[in-house]
């Protein structure tokens, strides 16, 4: 284009031939056409649906569910989050004894999305105080256990998803906050991003990112900076730090997001639409010493993760309604009251279970059952009976006594936020 240009400046004459010819036309039709305003996500226009009351839920009664979930989760008798002193708290994942990065940084999510800046605050002072490493080729990075009874650390090493949330969080809640209430939200973020750019294979920690495969990492150490998680991609994400994170690598980031999208294509294309909880970069299964390649908990998390990437920046919505109807498709073809928690990625029963703590059962968990209600959010023809199912599931212990409000509980109240237009991109507040 710029020698277009060029050339056109040369000679009028040129010009005049140029026009004559139709080039204007022809480079007019090969323009990208802008996408109709209908067709932009809500990062764009600010409009986020609101699912649960198309589907006939008064606003009154989803606000209800909304605060009676986190009033459950953060301040009731099975709760999830626990003070510490004056200024800290931590969440707990119940059923392991621990804390880990992956509930510290959705709780916060959580807070900011909900507009709860003291048990943010909370949670991120107790995060860097007890998992932070301040130094050493860990720097900046957090350790992703912490055990609650002996309050010591269970390991030292990252998990990418931890620091991919606590940024993202970070960035929102200097959007909304600002960065002069205590917390410098945002200085907080870049010494993360920082860190992580510095990181350059000594003491084998390397970038969150895969820089080769522009993809984000099981644990930046080791081999496991060379394989991923399906559910640690969230594209919209990776747009968020492209836009706030200012730290020179805006294209980077709008390149992974992209890389992302092209992943998951890979990742969920059996017929089922089911993904395996781990895989190579190429998306083919990547067989772990703890399970055998399968669709189990972390891979509850996809559908609602490519629901949030349809709904913010809508950027590939062909593939992800017919990603969506393939998966609701297979799980209502199980039975959408009775449909399992565990696959093998062909849909057939597995012979290996991953127990949940000290539980080893397959069940019809509120988890996948909210996750699988937020892909109703990319449906042309809204899947209303998966929320519906969603709105009639209960946060409370199973038959059997089992409960798990932390992982169950946590999904079930991002998906209720999902839902309802309320888990949004925070942009920065206009005063």
């Amino acid at each position: 284009m710029r020698k277009l240009f060029a050339f056109f400046n040369h000679s009028k004459v040129s010009l005049l031939l140029l026009c004559l010819l139709g080039v204007g036309s022809v480079a007019a039709q090969r323009a990208p056409k802008p996408v109709p305003a209908s067709q932009q996500g809500a990062f764009y226009t600010g409009k986020y649906p609101n699912l649960l009351q198309e589907a006939g839920y008064s606003q009154a009664a989803i606000d209800q569910k909304i605060a009676q979930t986190y009033q459950a989760l953060f301040e009731g008798p099975e709760k999830i989050y626990f003070e510490v002193g004056d200024s800290m708290a931590y969440v707990s994942d119940l059923k392991n004894h621990d804390a880990r990065t992956e509930g510290l940084s959705y709780g916060m999510m959580l807070a900011v999305q909900l507009d709860k800046k003291e048990v943010f605050d909370r949670l991120w002072r107790w995060s860097k105080k007890n998992l932070q490493h301040q130094d050493g080729p860990l720097a900046g990075y957090f350790a992703w256990s912490f055990n609650t009874t002996t309050m010591k650390l269970n390991s030292e090493g990252p998990a990418s998803d931890g620091e991919l949330y606590f940024v993202t969080s970070l960035l929102f809640a200097s959007n909304r906050w600002g960065n002069a209430t205590g917390i410098n939200y945002y200085q907080q973020a870049r010494r993360i991003l920082d860190a992580s750019w510095k990181k350059d294979g000594t003491g084998g920690v390397r970038n969150l990112i895969n820089i080769e495969h522009k993809q984000i990492t099981f644990v930046p150490v080791g081999d496991m900076y060379n394989w991923t998680d399906p559910s640690y991609h969230l594209p919209a994400f990776m747009e968020v730090w492209a836009e706030y994170a200012k730290d020179g690598h805006a294209p980077f980031y709008r390149a992974c997001a992209d890389t992302s999208r092209a992943f998951l294509h890979r990742a969920c294309a059996a017929p089922t639409g089911l993904n395996y909880d781990y895989t190579e970069f190429s998306g083919a299964p990547h067989a772990t010493k703890w399970a055998p390649p399968g669709f189990r908990y972390d891979s509850w998390r996809v559908p609602m993760n490519i629901a949030m990437d349809y709904v913010w920046f809508g950027k590939d919505k062909a593939w992800q309604q017919q990603y969506a109807g393939r998966f609701q498709g297979f799980l209502r073809s199980k039975g959408l009251n009775t449909f399992e928690d565990q696959f093998n990625v062909d849909g057939s029963r597995p012979d290996f279970i991953l127990p949940a703590g000290d539980v080893k059962k397959l069940r019809h968990s509120l988890g996948l059952v909210s996750t699988s209600a937020a892909a109703s959010l990319m449906r042309q023809d809204p899947q209303l009976a998966f929320v519906h199912a969603l709105w009639d599931a209960k946060l409370a212990p199973y038959a059997d006594g089992y409960f798990d409000p932390y992982y169950d509980g946590i999904l079930y109240l991002f998906s209720l936020l999902h839902l309802s237009g309320k888990y949004q991109a925070i942009k920065p507040s206009v005063h």
